[in-house]
Order: C-alpha cells, then sequence, then structure tokens
C-alpha cells in the first residue's frame, strides 16, 4: 500500500490521559498520527483523525519534526509543577511502524528522555524495530521505571494475515522481545486483541516476557465493541469459521489458558487498559 507521509509541527507532543488510560498513566504521546500497520481492528480507524481524513486508514503518517522539542518544554513546565509523568507510547500509532527507520522521531524522543526523564515509561508496539533502541532503553531502566510491551495477538501466521496483514511478522517480534528481555529490560506481551491462536501459544511466548496482558475487540475499543462493530469485525470472524473467539466472555477462556501455563500473578485481563507498575 502506498503511503503518504507529511512532516508536520506539532503543538504538543503529551496529551493528559482520559478514558481507558486513566488508571495510572497522566500523559499519552504519540510520534506520528496516522499508522502504516493499518491493522483491520484499529479502533483508531473510528476516531476523528481519521474520520475528517479523505484516504484510508493506513495510507497516512504524519511525522512530529519538533516532537523531542516540544518533549523537553512540556516536560520542564510539569517538573516546575511538580506534576508525575507517566508516559504511554502510543495510544494511536506505533511509535516503531516503518517511518521510523529514518524519522527517528521515537529515537529522539528516547534520547531526550534520558536526559529529561519522566517517573515512568511504557512503549506499546508491534514492531521489532523496538529492540534497535536498546541502548537508549538501558541507559533509560537507570532512570525511570520503563516498560517494552509488545502486541502479540496470535502465534498463527494465517490468522495475523487476515486481521493485520501490514504488520511484522509474530515470530520476529518474539526474537525482538526476547532480546530486550535478556538485556533486563521489563517486558509484556499484549495479546491485544485476543485472536485465534493454536494450543502451543503458550510456549512460544516462554521466556521472552514479565507479564501477559488479555485484552478483546469488546473490551479494548473505548466503546465496548461498538467501534469493533462498525468495523465489522463479527462478520470477519464469522467469515473464517471463528465465531467463537468473538464471544463476549472470550477473555475468562485465554486468560484460563494462559493460567494453567504461567504464573497467574504475572496474568492480567483488561477492564479498559494496561498499567504495568
Amino acid at each position: 500500500m502506498p503511503i503518504e507521509i507529511k512532516d508536520i509541527v506539532s503543538k504538543k507532543i503529551l496529551s493528559e490521559v482520559k478514558g481507558y488510560l486513566d488508571i495510572g498513566f497522566t500523559h499519552s504521546l504519540n510520534p506520528y498520527t496516522g499508522c502504516a500497520f493499518a491493522c483491520e481492528y484499529c479502533y483508531v480507524r473510528e476516531m476523528p483523525i481519521q474520520k475528517f481524513k479523505d484516504i484510508p486508514w493506513g495510507s497516512w503518517v504524519d511525522v512530529k519534526k519538533n516532537a523531542a522539542e516540544n518533549y523537553l518544554r512540556e516536560v520542564s513546565l510539569l517538573r516546575r509543577k511538580n506534576k508525575p509523568i507517566s508516559i504511554f507510547m502510543s495510544s494511536a500509532t506505533d511509535p516503531y511502524q516503518p517511518v521510523e527507520q529514518k524519522a527517528n522521531i521515537t529515537r529522539s524522543l528516547l534520547e531526550e528522555m534520558d536526559k529529561n526523564p519522566p517517573d515512568s515509561l511504557q512503549i506499546q508496539t508491534r514492531s521489532p524495530l523496538v529492540a534497535r533502541d536498546l541502548d537508549i532503553l538501558l541507559k533509560l531502566k537507570e532512570k525511570c521505571r520503563i516498560m517494552v510491551s509488545m502486541t502479540i495477538e496470535t502465534d498463527r501466521e494465517d490468522v495475523k494475515r487476515i486481521f493485520s496483514p501490514y504488520a511484522p511478522g509474530i515470530d520476529l517480534r518474539v526474537k525482538a522481545l526476547k532480546k530486550i528481555n535478556d538485556a533486563g529490560i521489563h517486558t509484556q506481551v499484549s495479546i491485544s486483541p485476543v485472536l485465534p491462536f493454536s494450543p502451543n501459544f503458550a510456549n512460544m511466548l516462554q521466556g521472552i516476557t514479565d507479564r501477559i496482558w488479555i485484552d478483546t475487540l469488546l473490551i479494548g475499543d473505548g466503546q465496548m465493541g461498538m467501534r469493533s462493530k462498525r468495523l465489522g469485525m463479527p462478520q470477519l470472524f464469522e467469515a473464517n469459521g471463528w465465531e467463537k473467539w468473538y464471544e463476549k466472555r472470550i477473555h475468562l477462556k485465554v486468560e484460563k489458558y494462559f493460567k494453567a501455563r504461567f504464573p497467574s500473578e504475572i496474568i492480567h485481563v483488561s477492564k479498559n487498559s494496561a498499567y504495568p507498575f
């Protein structure tokens, strides 16, 4: 899919959290607007940033060129006011989507955080590119609480091809998260949303994560499944014979599966969001 990439100057980079992130995080941070991974189930498709666009979600990305400058200014102001700074990066984009390889906006933010650290940082991605920045993450680990959360919704590539054909391969994500975990960075596997997976899924995740987060399309789209319904997710599951994976209580079955294979204290089921610390 061709991608329209545009450099923009943003007024702010930190947004005060509300809604599903408001259980410990104070701010969200999105280095980009738009996302080239274009996952079919992405709830951002139903948000105003896409609704007012005349080109499809996944075909455009705005690059916030002044993100690091904004971060420095905004964090300095928050510190002067003695405000806590606990950042979720990112809530409406992927900070390590392909454009990051050249634009380096996320890396520039981490470099600025190394000099002016938040209290805590969760990086949420589905890209193995995050392992590129292990050098900065290790330095930042000494100054704030940090966790890298990797979205791994399934262990089946055939399922991934239907729901997120432009996202990185599952094995690449697993290898990247293992590298980060082996280096001593706190890691999480985000099964978000739950997609059909094989009985061997748990084996793939052994030894790569300190925490497993379970979320579903009926819980995690910000409108208790209404956005997912408008995106046609019930029909997509049904068309592929996976109706049972769209059940209202599927999270309980998935939780039971993982608690039988991992220490129960590292398994967490979303009510609205994922606060790791």
